[in-house]
């Protein structure tokens, strides 16, 4: 079967964006290229810069000319993180189940495959069926010269479908929507990310969601949430999930406690000390979170 192991990796590649680099320094972009006589060679960029959702792309083509001019218009969009080739659809396959089988953080990963339909062996058309059976597939692409398959192609859930001879703009139009796409994704994940939260009970990942936890406790690097069916023991330090839970409506009481403020049953004051009951737990506010909880608790009530 074509997706068993193979010695067919990413390949090692020091200058991975290829010969067209876009580096984006404070919202501006520079192409800076180094060029020999009949070969072009790129400059990669400083490692330290933020590629936000810059594509990494895999393009493939059997013809040697046609992918390498693909891969030089690609590489010169300054909304292209890498580009890298392939010269069939076996060796495509290989590389995207390995991407997709390390993860969408890993440096192999790919967003998007710009495929051509006409190839020896497999056509784009298979690939794109076989990706189709793939829980987390790139995004697809057709770069063609053959106007016939495009209902197909996009039967098949391709972004766009560019004719050859690709023209600049018209692959910086299919670029844009690939960006698109892409950027809708990673924001859908983050919403899913923010509303609930991993934890492991008996071997097994499960996942709460947040409007659940009524509050978590600090037990050294880890934090306990608490819900109204259990406690579950996550390896987040309370500090992280006060910065990302902040916006939910979440308060640090003490430097044990982080509490859900529409949790909170009752706020009580005996001898100068507060304290909140959530349920049957009572919590002790420390003194230096008196007063912000107290004004919290007085602006929620309209009081």
């Amino acid at each position: 079967m074509l997706l068993e192991p193979a010695d067919v990796g990413s390949p090692e590649h020091p200058e991975r964006v290829g010969s067209g680099v876009a580096v984006r320094f404070g919202g501006a972009h520079v192409l800076t290229y180094v060029t020999n006589p009949g070969t072009t060679h790129a400059v990669p960029p400083p490692e330290h810069l933020n590629s936000g959702l810059m594509l990494r792309v895999l393009a493939v083509d059997d013809e040697e000319p046609a992918l390498e001019e693909l891969l030089y218009l690609l590489r010169a969009d300054p909304r292209i993180r890498s580009a890298e080739g392939a010269t069939g659809a076996t060796e495509a396959l290989r590389r995207i189940g390995a991407a997709v089988d390390a993860g969408p953080d890993d440096p192999s990963a790919i967003d998007v495959v710009f495929l051509d339909i006409h190839m020896a062996g497999l056509t784009g058309l298979d690939v794109a069926q076989l990706l189709a059976g793939f829980a987390a597939p790139p995004l697809i692409v057709f770069v063609t010269a053959h106007e016939g398959f495009a209902v197909h192609a996009f039967d098949l859930k391709a972004v766009d479908y560019v004719l050859k001879p690709v023209r600049r703009e018209r692959l910086a139009e299919a670029v844009r929507r690939v960006a698109e796409q892409v950027g809708e994704r990673t924001a859908s994940v983050h919403d899913a990310a923010a509303d609930q939260i991993a934890v492991e009970l008996g071997g097994v990942i499960r996942f709460v969601p947040v409007d659940d936890i009524a509050y978590a406790e600090a037990q050294g690097d880890y934090a306990r949430l608490h819900t109204s069916s259990g406690s579950h023991l996550v390896r987040i330090p309370l500090t992280t999930l006060e910065e990302r839970w902040r916006s939910r409506g979440f308060v640090r009481i003490h430097r044990r406690h982080l509490v859900a403020l529409n949790r909170i049953d009752e706020l009580r004051l005996d001898a100068g000390s507060m304290s909140v009951r959530i349920g049957d737990a009572e919590l002790a506010v420390s003194r230096r979170h008196t007063r912000s909880l107290r004004d919290l608790l007085m602006r929620q009530t309209g009081r």
